[in-house]
């Protein structure tokens, strides 16, 4: 199996063995010590656990090598299961942001409690532990997979340091931030969805290829003297890469051997940056 698929493999499994530990303390502490913020954070990680599941599967199915019926293969899988990942975390904002207004106004019943503290010090160390990896891995292999993960795992060392802050005044007999914790949690696992779908979405519409990588190839194109005009630059992603369309112009009268040789160099040349997966190089003659 790609290196890049098995580390993505190992992610989602992590994520799934941590969020699991994390829903279960996050959930009997929450509702014991009736801290709107803790139950709000273990619905956040019951959402990661879905994420972590999705992102499994659906590296699963991107793994998976090019056949007849996918010839570019499955890399889209990527995209289609990051969007599940986003949808989710809109929903469950959404029911998170309307349980802590109703806490607002009708106030919040949370008593301060070593085991809320002990808690979130363990989520913040396990959500870090998890980041961490999670961050070193979309580093070297840039997987939108990895990417929800990883910004998924940083919210959550964010939102639970705020939680952790909220129990911790209560000592103070300040009761209302636990409630607007609440609220900030839930708005800011929505704006992270929401992210995570659109990137997802423009791909899924074959979003065009990045302006740097673009000019990358155009760079490379211009080191070709023999090339008169680039005529047209169309390019449609797979999975993580590109697969890029050129149309270029060569003298007439050079012959067939020797242009189609120049294509083939030039394919071989783009087809070495980062983010393409193929190149197909078309000649017209002037």
């Amino acid at each position: 199996m790609d290196e890049k698929f098995a580390i993505t493999k190992k992610a989602g499994i992590y994520g799934m063995i941590g969020n699991l530990f994390l829903l279960i303390i996050k959930a009997i502490i929450g509702f014991v010590s009736h801290s709107q913020a803790m139950i709000a954070d273990s619905f956040n990680s019951a959402g990661d656990i879905f994420a972590s599941l999705m992102t499994f599967i659906g590296n699963k199915i991107a793994s998976a090598p090019h056949d007849e019926d996918h010839n570019l293969g499955h890399g889209k899988a990527e995209y289609i299961f990051s969007m599940f990942i986003s949808i989710s975390m809109i929903f469950v904002s959404s029911k998170l942001l309307y349980d802590s207004v109703i806490t607002l106004v009708k106030g919040s019943e949370l008593h301060f409690s070593w085991f809320l503290v002990v808690v979130c010090i363990a989520t913040i160390i396990t959500k870090l532990w998890l980041f961490l990896y999670t961050k070193r891995a979309y580093q070297k292999h840039r997987n939108i997979l990895l990417e929800a993960n990883m910004k998924d795992h940083k919210n959550d060392c964010i939102v639970t340091t705020f939680t952790l802050l909220s129990v911790l005044l209560t000592l103070a007999n300040i009761y209302w931030f636990d409630s607007i914790v609440g609220i900030g949690i839930s708005l800011w696992i929505c704006y992270t969805g929401i992210t995570i779908f659109i990137e997802s979405y423009n791909v899924l519409m074959d979003i065009s290829v990045d302006d740097k990588t673009k000019k990358l190839i155009l760079d490379i194109v211009h080191t070709y003297k023999e090339i008169k005009e680039v005529e047209t630059i169309v390019s449609t992603p797979v999975g993580d890469k590109y697969l890029v369309f050129l149309t270029i112009c060569l003298d007439g009268n050079m012959s067939t051997f020797e242009s189609h040789k120049l294509a083939d160099n030039l394919e071989n040349t783009i087809n070495g940056l980062d983010k393409i997966y193929k190149t197909v190089v078309h000649v017209e003659p002037v």
